[in-house]
């Protein structure tokens, strides 16, 4: 734990003491929920009880967060004003790089880029909400359009957003092995305070990886697309329509022919199908992979048919958050150092190898803005 003893976690916590909010957490073993220090929620038998350093780690073991207190969004970053929410970025935070990347294709249809905010449609507590985000007064402002969501979704809401950013993470160590560093160096100069945007559904993540599989980008949008507008869920607004990718459930209900009928392969759709069914049947979830250290998850993921080195590394970047993941059999990845290095070829895997020596930790992060140097 800390250097706080389990004495005193415990006498704050019975105290309601907010002095010590996101210094611990405490988790209630009957119920499975956890709260901050201060929540003024009926105080558990001290047996009851067991501690965490953060949020996340509570989730890891698969407590829920309190619905009074809500320990799940970082303390002081975030403002409930009930008609919105503002989040409270780290000060190198660039929402106009994160738009650029978020907008790179005409093709997306699980969001939308349109006049300097980024709307999303998520499902919270079996309904659909939509969210518009924007900067405004060094502020991460999302708004709700179409109706005002209950508290408790409105900040399930902003919990998606700042983990949507990536911004828990601290990138400063990679902004210093970055100025040292020829390759990526103008990069990061150039589009400093671009975040990793991830793709937090274990599912989407997992298909949109074997969909990319041997085959251009733009015919993966095509299989996206198609998959999402015949079995996710439309959510018409103000003349657009938004989707919100489909369930595991929907997913695994299918047969092989059903996703042929969309031009997936045989192999997509088993692989698609058999990811599906195991998320459904609980034997594959987000939450026990979290849990892993990085190579026991990657070979997790790598047990799964259809998933091999780059899929479960995308996978670890993208989903999974991991800063050293490395999807370095990625094509966009060798076309921007093609590009950054001024060879008339991709270059190697060894290659990359020597060129990613001083990554160390990082990968993740100079993949993504190696990636950002293609959408200029």
């Amino acid at each position: 734990m800390t250097a706080l003893s389990r004495s005193t976690m415990i006498e704050a916590m019975l105290a309601g003491d907010k002095a010590f909010d996101g210094l611990f957490y405490t988790g209630v073993k009957t119920t499975k929920i956890y709260c901050l220090p201060s929540c003024y929620a009926k105080k558990p038998y001290p047996e009851n009880v067991v501690f965490f350093h953060t949020a996340d780690e509570a989730e890891k073991h698969h407590f829920r967060a309190c619905k009074k207190c809500f320990p799940d969004l970082p303390q002081d970053l975030w403002i409930d004003n009930k008609d919105h929410i503002a989040l409270i970025p780290p000060s190198d935070f660039n929402f106009q790089e994160c738009l650029v990347f978020l907008g790179r294709s005409d093709a997306e249809v699980l969001h939308l880029v349109h006049e300097k905010s980024f709307y999303k449609c998520i499902k919270i507590q079996e309904k659909n909400v939509l969210m518009k985000v924007f900067m405004k007064q060094e502020k991460l402002v999302i708004e709700f359009p179409d109706f005002l969501p209950n508290k408790f979704s409105r900040l399930q809401a902003a919990k998606y957003i700042w983990n949507l950013f990536d911004l828990d993470c601290d990138p400063e160590p990679f902004y210093k092995l970055a100025e040292k560093d020829a390759v990526l160096n103008p990069i990061v100069s150039r589009h400093h305070g671009l975040r990793i945007i991830g793709i937090p559904d274990l599912f989407e993540a997992l298909s949109w990886a074997i969909m990319g599989q041997q085959i251009n980008l733009n015919f993966a949008y095509t299989l996206k697309r198609r998959l999402t507008e015949v079995y996710g869920e439309n959510y018409e607004f103000d003349g657009k329509t938004m989707w919100i990718f489909p369930e595991p459930e929907t997913i695994s209900a299918l047969n092989v022919s059903d996703l042929q009928n969309l031009q997936f392969t045989t192999r997509k759709a088993e692989y698609i199908l058999g990811i599906a069914r195991a998320i459904s049947e609980g034997t594959l979830s987000k939450e026990h992979l979290l849990l892993l250290e990085k190579e026991e998850a990657r070979n997790f993921l790598l047990s799964i048919r259809g998933v091999g080195g780059w899929t479960a590394d995308y996978v670890l970047m993208k989903c999974l958050k991991d800063p050293s993941a490395f999807p370095i059999a990625d094509v966009g990845l060798h076309n921007a150092l093609k590009t950054q290095l001024g060879l008339d070829r991709k270059p190697s895997i060894e290659e990359i190898l020597k060129i990613s020596a001083g990554w160390k930790g990082w990968e993740a992060y100079a993949v993504f803005y190696l990636w950002r140097s293609l959408y200029n």
